[in-house]
């Protein structure tokens, strides 16, 4: 431990030289300035990727409820499609191969490349989630549903969907945690995150071990506090007995 510097996030990235107050002034930068600025994007990968994966694993999660054969194989091959192809593979083949196929992806940000990528990947479990949670609730509900007048998207919109969501907080807590992690597959498109910073700043200063303990520390809060923000939702919307109803 004697050997460790922990200066190096208080050292310009221009000269190396330490800075008093640890962050730069007048246009330079220090190491614990591009850090934070990783975690920022960082969470901006994260938090768009998870946006894009509710929207989307919520929707296929439904499709395959329905009693339409069309809709659910719809849902079964977007779910089978995107969790059998590696995540880096996906991102590359949205950064190299559809901006040939579709030439007007070329225009578009590298970040949203990833987010688009790493959201669809995420999308396919949380569909998971979503069908199993809808399909633990017992028949009775939307069979009640349908007797007093509700058409079916209604029967999901007001009876079969706000229970549900209940039930999966805890599977998606976890899949909330994850996509901060596999964010950092970000760093192979060249998004400035986490990881590509580690990389870099290990490289120029070769103080790998304060540097990726820096960059771990930062994992851990963001994932933990994402944990006790669901954790605490989940306390908050909880209904006595759901689970155990749901598995009669």
């Amino acid at each position: 431990m004697a050997n460790w510097d922990w200066q190096v996030f208080c050292k310009n990235t221009i000269d190396g030289e330490v800075v008093s107050s640890c962050f730069g002034s007048g246009g330079d930068i220090t190491y614990l300035d591009w850090m934070l600025s990783a975690w920022g994007w960082t969470a901006a990968v994260a938090l768009f990727s998870l946006a894009v994966a509710l929207v989307f694993g919520s929707l296929m999660g439904i499709l395959r409820t329905t009693p339409s054969r069309g809709l659910v194989f719809l849902g079964n091959a977007w779910t089978e499609l995107f969790r059998n192809i590696p995540l880096l593979v996906q991102i590359m083949l949205w950064y190299h191969v559809l901006p040939t196929l579709i030439p007007a992806l070329k225009d578009v940000p590298s970040f949203l490349l990833v987010v688009a990528a790493l959201g669809l990947f995420t999308s396919a479990r949380i569909s998971e989630q979503v069908r199993a949670g809808i399909q633990s609730l017992p028949r009775g509900q939307s069979m009640a549903a349908l007797a007093i007048g509700f058409t079916l998207p209604q029967t999901y919109r007001y009876v079969l969907l706000p229970m549900a969501f209940r039930i999966i907080i805890p599977p998606l807590t976890s899949e909330s945690m994850n996509i901060v992690k596999n964010s950092s597959v970000a760093f192979a498109v060249s998004i400035s995150e986490l990881t590509l910073f580690a990389l870099q700043a290990q490289e120029e200063t070769s103080r790998g071990i304060e540097i990726y303990l820096g960059v771990t520390a930062l994992y851990f809060i963001t994932a933990f506090a994402i944990n006790r923000v669901l954790h605490f939702i989940e306390q908050r919307v909880q209904v006595p007995g759901l689970i155990a109803a749901g598995g009669k």
